[in-house]
């Protein structure tokens, strides 16, 4: 869901308070809604859903926790956000208890606000990808991991015998692999798949905020600290955390992401005592990272910490059988998604998917087939329907294969002849294998073989 579609009730019973809250919040795409006291927001929560309530602690006729008290989780429960200005300790585990998400000291910076609205939308989606996971679990999806090459079958082996220990693992692969789906995988498999899967992206954070991240603060412990935070290591407590582009983590917090896979404790920027965190901890990677401990770029003993499990996922041009099997998948899910029927697919379509190079991988072959199945008009995904870069081929040899005056049966029949041809060198002559990667039986196959006079030239 988009944040312009969020909407939030500010429940204050200082106007000028919920005036400012509207302004602050309407600019930033929310839908706003105010309510004076406790009351008069359970008397709107009656009449629409909202995904996040800003509530006051202190107001006359129906208090904050009282009101916190009286919300039914029956069917729905938003996000909740507690204030005030005569804020204890044990008024903020108090609202914690009773449900709240996160607490904030009265008066507040705009900044402080938003920022905690947005880490609580981040929490909910977490959760909520968490429990996609345990009803694919429940519903028998046996993985999230789609291919039946040799390579994929491989791999999901491994993954069955590695998720029950908690063990770190290191996996590798190029951009868009799919590395993520594989931590997830090894999560969902896991005796831990019923707490929460934490990714973060170490490249996309400068050193200070990664840091606070992935270790929390402590309230004071620098200018923007406004109440204490967990880390993203604390929220991950009892689950996984998953650390990608693991090869870009700054040297200084890798000495401090060493000590906890070493001890499993870690301390908050401005604390002086250490805390316990149970969570494994899952990295990936598409750097050589033995190169970049020769280069000094990171530290060897976290190296040999991390990769103690070894996967490594295999780019889509090395499993190109499990292309069919993408294509079915994601027409399915992008059908779904933009509510448009799935159409059937000209098969010298599937003969240019099987012919491209994917440098880009599963992620490129998934932006694709959107764009083809959105492109698309009438029932049937044709030739053009697909990039310019895919007619081309490798070196434009597609392209040199097609004419202006050429037939579609003429062009269909060519590109047809190629790819078996191609396919079969590939494979070493085995029709099974190449009929299999096709989507066609060995009769069609050898059919086909015999009209074009394959081999006989």
């Amino acid at each position: 869901m988009g944040k312009e579609k969020k909407k939030i009730l500010v429940v204050d019973d200082e106007e000028n308070l919920r005036h400012m809250m509207k302004i602050i919040l309407s600019r930033e795409g929310y839908h706003v809604s105010e309510a004076e006291d406790g009351e008069k927001a359970l008397s709107l929560l009656r009449g629409e859903p909202f995904d996040l309530i800003l509530c006051d602690i202190r107001m006359p006729r129906m208090d904050g926790m009282t009101f916190l008290k009286t919300l039914s989780p029956k069917n729905y429960r938003p996000l909740v956000v507690m204030m005030s200005a005569y804020g204890t300790i044990e008024t903020a585990v108090s609202a914690m208890k009773l449900g709240a998400y996160d607490y904030v000291s009265k008066p507040f910076q705009p900044d402080e606000i938003l920022l905690t609205i947005q880490k609580a939308f981040e929490h909910q989606s977490l959760r909520e990808e968490n429990e996609f996971l345990k009803r694919r679990l429940k519903e028998g999806m046996t993985s999230l991991l789609v291919g039946e090459s040799e390579k994929m079958r491989r791999l999901r082996s491994l993954i069955e015998r590695i998720a029950r220990y908690d063990s770190t693992v290191l996996i590798t692969g190029e951009s868009g692999t799919g590395k993520e789906l594989v931590a997830r995988e090894i999560h969902s498999r896991s005796r831990r798949h019923e707490k929460a899967f934490v990714p973060i992206n170490c490249a996309a954070l400068p050193e200070n905020l990664l840091e606070s991240e992935l270790f929390g603060f402590r309230k004071g412990a620098f200018t923007d600290a406004k109440t204490d935070k967990k880390g993203l290591l604390e929220e991950a407590e009892g689950g996984t955390l998953f650390l990608d582009e693991i090869g870009d983590l700054p040297l200084s917090i890798q000495v401090k992401l060493l000590r906890f896979l070493q001890d499993g404790k870690i301390r908050r920027i401005g604390e002086t005592t250490e805390r316990t965190v149970d969570v494994r901890i899952v990295a990936a990677t598409n750097q050589d990272l033995e190169e970049a401990v020769r280069e000094r770029r990171f530290r060897e003993d976290l190296f040999f910490r991390l990769n103690v499990i070894h996967l490594h996922v295999p780019p889509l041009r090395d499993r190109k059988a499990d292309i069919p099997l993408l294509v079915k998948h994601f027409l399915r899910e992008f059908s779904h998604k933009h509510e448009k029927p799935v159409v059937k697919m000209d098969p010298a379509v599937m003969e240019a998917l099987m012919a491209h190079r994917w440098r880009g991988n599963v992620r490129e072959l998934e932006n694709v087939v959107e764009r083809m199945l959105l492109l698309s008009e009438g029932d049937v995904i044709r030739l053009s329907d697909l990039p310019e870069e895919i007619l081309k081929g490798e070196g434009g040899t597609m392209e040199g294969m097609l004419t202006e005056t050429m037939t579609l049966r003429e062009a269909r029949r060519r590109l047809e002849k190629a790819m078996i041809e191609k396919m079969l060198a590939e494979r070493g002559g085995e029709k099974r294998e190449v009929a299999k990667v096709l989507g066609i039986t060995l009769r069609a196959l050898q059919y086909k073989i015999k009209e074009y006079g394959i081999g006989k030239e």
